[in-house]
């Protein structure tokens, strides 16, 4: 998994930029947000996801954790790609996106194109509970959003589901949130130990 990416910039469009690193252009897709970000800037530091099917490998680029994490969790809704994804976060920054869910405005999600009244119900019926949790323990700290991130990964790989794991990691944040910021292997841990 490519974590992130940093070096020049020699394309920009709002839809993607290619970031030349070590003499190799990569093609990063990005949203509005992120390009905004990016518009004054010769070079830069994208967190990143690559998306791997049979036909193709995309890489989606993000300017801070806490959008990809917003990304990430809309992949995590049945039948949300990346694409999808990508334009919901172009519509709506983080902080709007929970708003949404939270106070379940249908109507506001199935106003992006190409998602209509079910898929946005599906959206604020999967996210609704961790659009409350995790955004509010990770928002304001984004290195814990990268142990976050690590811990999740790490917890699905050993077999646990994806959707136990995230309330877990959730809760063991919100314990110790006032303790100096946990480590990814202290973390699983407590998730372990649970």
């Amino acid at each position: 998994m490519i974590n992130h990416i940093q070096g020049n910039i020699t394309e920009k469009t709002p839809t993607q930029v290619i970031v030349e690193v070590g003499g190799v252009g990569c093609q990063v897709q990005i949203t509005l947000p992120t390009y905004e970000a990016l518009k004054d800037v010769i070079s830069c530091k994208l967190f990143t996801y690559l998306h791997v099917t049979k036909d193709a490998y995309a890489l989606y680029g993000f300017v801070d954790m806490v959008e990809k994490n917003w990304f990430l969790q809309l992949l995590g809704v049945n039948s949300i790609g990346p694409r999808t994804a990508i334009t919901i976060l172009s519509y709506f920054q983080p902080n709007q996106l929970q708003q949404i869910i939270v106070g379940h405005q249908v109507d506001r999600l199935k106003s992006i194109k190409g998602l209509g009244q079910k898929g946005a119900q599906r959206i604020i019926l999967e996210l609704a509970g961790k659009a409350a949790n995790v955004e509010g323990v990770l928002s304001s700290n984004t290195s814990q959003t990268a142990v976050y991130e690590e811990a999740l990964a790490a917890l699905v790989t050993l077999g646990i589901p994806k959707s136990h794991a995230e309330k877990a990691l959730t809760q063991a944040l919100k314990n110790h949130q006032g303790e100096e910021g946990m480590q990814v292997e202290e973390l699983i841990k407590v998730v372990l130990r649970g």
